[in-house]
């Protein structure tokens, strides 16, 4: 959903105030490919805290007032992918962004929807790695078994509500002055992207865990499902 600046300066880049985590890596990647679209691992955590950090730091995007450490944002990591996919996109070997599905809500009836984000390394932006990486993700999304995804865009933020339109979500409400940060409240606006169909009846099957597709091809091909976005 957000996107980021790159850090300018030592006293800004997490990649010099952070330290990694150790984290079982996933095996499904291809690290020798210059473009990939991938799960994140433990190896990634300095990247995407890169990334995230100034957005943290410096704007209202995120809710967040002091960025994560290594540690806590590997934990949050590796919780996220026993069952929920955390992909990265790079590009010439680098981390140009990532996103990520986590928990809508924590009541079982909930189980079926998911929120959805997405960062870009500003050096990155205009390339198409925002719909890439999100386009791979949804593809992940569908073969798991969910049926829609929810985005909360700060507003204003002209740039993710243009990302989101593009990618099929349709706004359905505003959370006015939710929260307050860099001295004003923030307005929220909800997005949601229909994932597949559902219908009352029969039932819905539960999502299938991360986990269980690992080493699948259909999640293979839905981690490639994005690439041809990229330019």
């Amino acid at each position: 959903m957000r996107n980021e600046g790159r850090p300018q300066s030592a006293s800004q880049n997490p990649e010099k105030r952070y330290h990694s985590v150790t984290m079982e890596r996933k095996p499904l990647k291809d690290r020798h490919s210059p473009n990939a679209i991938r799960l994140a691992d433990a190896g990634d955590v300095d990247a995407m805290l890169a990334i995230y950090a100034p957005v943290v730091e410096n704007t209202a995007i995120s809710f967040e007032l002091v960025p994560p450490s290594a540690d806590e944002f590997g934990a949050r990591l590796a919780g996220a992918l026993a069952r929920y996919p955390w992909l990265v996109c790079e590009i010439g070997g680098e981390v140009a962004g990532y996103a990520y599905a986590g928990e809508f809500k924590t009541r079982a009836a909930y189980q079926w929807s998911v929120e959805t984000t997405v960062y870009v390394r500003a050096a990155h932006r205009r390339r198409g790695v925002g719909r890439a990486v999100y386009a791979s993700l949804f593809a992940c999304l569908r073969i798991q078994g969910f049926r829609a995804a929810y985005a909360g865009i700060a507003l204003p933020n002209a740039a993710s509500v243009a990302l989101h339109k593009s990618m099929g979500f349709e706004r359905v409400g505003v959370y006015p002055k939710v929260g307050y940060k860099l001295g004003a409240w923030r307005d929220v606006g909800w997005w949601r992207l229909a994932l597949a169909d559902a219908p009352d009846d029969p039932p819905p099957a539960p999502p299938i865990p991360l986990p269980d597709l690992a080493d699948g091809a259909r999640l293979a091909q839905a981690l490639r499902a994005g690439l041809g976005e990229l330019r």
